[in-house]
């Protein structure tokens, strides 16, 4: 026997097969788009809709590991709680089984003729059509077609291994020692890091006739075992609470497996002819997807226990929200969804323009009280705004390197300027912090008219920031245009306040120093102003589909 041929043909048939799940998988989320927000919009705690909205994002990824993976992100920048992320666990484990449906299907197509032809078309639409739709729909099949390949090459590869007694003594084995074969399932699928892909080996061995009943049973168990390895990778160095979402993952999985290992070694122990016989493809994904979900329904009623269990495991508590200058909602693990990116990275731009709003609101408390601690805590807070805006800038970029939609990354290009305009806001309030400085140093002070005529405009600046921070949020267009008529407010507010103060120069009621300093506050809080109309502006213009 040639181990060599063996050995790289079952290589290059499982690379073929990772890979053309990884274009179909690419494809069908570019298609999707904003629907991926969407489902996670409508999740409430209602665990059904959980379960539900978790079968139908995996069915869509291709892979359960990949949709705890997003689990883990979305916990961790603060989309989603630990109820929620359980029922999502729960309906990836269903999920899942499409796509081995998908591979068992297999047996029944003439790959030889379906898997070429599915590339060559899929190449002719995603090179000469110049409609996105179109090579979306090119990649899914370019997908479809490399996945079958891969099954074939690893089916032919392995045929040879049916005719040695030894190997299928191994199996025979695995199905006799439970242990063992949950141990080589489990190993397997933890370091290929997918339990679709140990299971397109399963099936290639299945379609030569090397697996029994019982092995594939608890080879099975092993790769439900398996597969959390990814999702706890992904949580090493996030926050409790993600790494409480990897652990309900574990926790649902190691449960279910061990029980329904142990149901299965009685049966086979009082049906060892069962045991014995030779499972077939399509077997395969009945059992797998009678397992998934068997284990959903017993593990339901038990859900809230699962959540307190991985709690307690990882200590989890309450994220850390009002922390500033911490990145709150950005994570990689979610880069692969960029419609859900998309969201946290709002909800991060959010919490830059609630610190900037915090400053302007601090700025004129500090020119009335005239306090040095308050300056410096505009200073400090200043600092943390540019880390952030750094932070999200850079996350920015990376998520415009993503297979994202069109409308998608000009959403993105406009965001960008949108966290320049916040982090200009925090500027001019650092300016505000300097002008107060210069009066304590100078040993000035504003007239009480002039406090008070500052603190009209202050107002409505700070309504114009506020109230443009939650269109943004809320992609609300209606709130948005409150914003352009409070900034032209705030431009004829800003113009007879200076009239007003010129006409106090020419009659000596008012120092020319002071009257410089009170000039440049009017200019900055106008040009706060003015940024909180950019962003305004590119809620309306730049408005994506919710």
């Amino acid at each position: 026997m040639d181990y060599l041929t063996l050995v790289t043909g079952l290589c290059g048939g499982l690379g073929l097969f990772l890979y053309g799940m990884h274009i179909m998988a690419t494809g069908l989320q570019k298609a999707a788009g904003g629907k991926l927000k969407k489902i996670l919009e409508m999740l409430t705690k209602n665990r059904v809709i959980g379960i539900i909205l978790g079968a139908l994002v995996t069915a869509v990824i291709q892979s359960s590991s990949a949709t705890t993976v997003m689990v883990v992100g979305f916990v961790n920048a603060g989309l989603m709680d630990l109820t929620q992320a359980v029922s999502i666990i729960m309906g990836a484990n269903i999920g899942t089984t499409i796509t081995v449906w998908l591979v068992s299907s297999a047996e029944f197509l003439k790959l030889e003729v379906i898997a070429p032809m599915a590339v060559f078309i899929g190449t002719v639409l995603t090179i000469f059509s110049d409609k996105a739709k179109n090579k979306q729909l090119g990649e899914i099949i370019i997908g479809f077609g490399v996945l079958f390949i891969g099954i074939q090459l690893m089916s032919t590869s392995v045929e040879p291994l049916s005719h040695l007694e030894g190997f299928k003594l191994a199996f025979q084995q695995f199905g006799k020692n439970p242990v063992l074969g949950v141990v080589v399932g489990m190993v397997v699928t933890a370091v290929i890091q997918s339990s679709a892909a140990s299971l397109g080996i399963l099936i290639a061995l299945t379609v030569n006739g090397l697996v029994t009943w019982d092995a594939a049973v608890y080879i099975i168990m092993g790769q439900n075992i398996g597969t959390c390895a990814t999702a706890l990778l992904s949580s090493l160095g996030a926050s409790k609470n993600a790494k409480g979402a990897a652990y309900i993952h574990l926790l649902f999985n190691v449960i279910g497996s061990v029980i329904f290992s142990f149901l299965a070694f009685i049966f086979f122990k009082f049906n060892p002819a069962i045991g014995n016989a030779m499972i077939t493809p399509i077997q395969i994904s009945v059992l797998h997807s009678g397992f998934n979900i068997a284990n959903t329904v017993v593990m339901f009623p038990f859900a809230g226990a699962l959540v307190k269990i991985a709690e307690f495991m990882c200590r989890a508590g309450k994220t850390t929200e009002d922390e500033e200058g911490q990145v709150l909602h950005l994570d990689d693990r979610i880069l692969n969804s960029p419609s859900i990116a998309i969201a946290s990275c709002i909800k991060e731009i959010v919490h830059l323009g609630n610190m900037a709003n915090k400053n302007l609101l601090l700025a004129f408390d500090t020119i009335v009280s005239r306090d040095p601690d308050s300056i410096e805590k505009i200073y400090q807070r200043e600092e943390k705004i540019d880390n952030l805006t750094k932070a999200i800038t850079q996350y920015m970029v990376k998520l415009c390197n993503t297979n994202m939609s069109t409308e998608e990354n000009n959403y993105v290009t406009g965001l960008f300027h949108v966290v320049h305009d916040m982090e200009r806001i925090g500027d001019h309030c650092e300016n505000l912090a300097e002008f107060t400085e210069t009066l304590i140093e100078d040993d000035m002070e504003f007239s009480e008219a002039a406090v008070e005529e500052l603190k009209n405009i202050f107002n409505e600046t700070e309504k114009c920031v506020r109230n443009s921070i939650i269109a943004l949020e809320d992609n609300d267009v209606d709130f948005a245009e409150k914003v352009v008529k409070e900034e032209e407010r705030v431009d004829g507010l800003e113009k007879s306040l200076r009239q007003l103060h010129i006409d106090r120069l020419s009659a000596n009621l008012c120092s020319p120093l002071v009257g410089v300093v009170y000039l440049d506050v009017l200019t900055n809080v106008e040009r706060i102003s003015d940024l909180a109309l950019n962003v305004a502006e590119a809620v309306i213009k730049n408005r994506i589909s919710k």
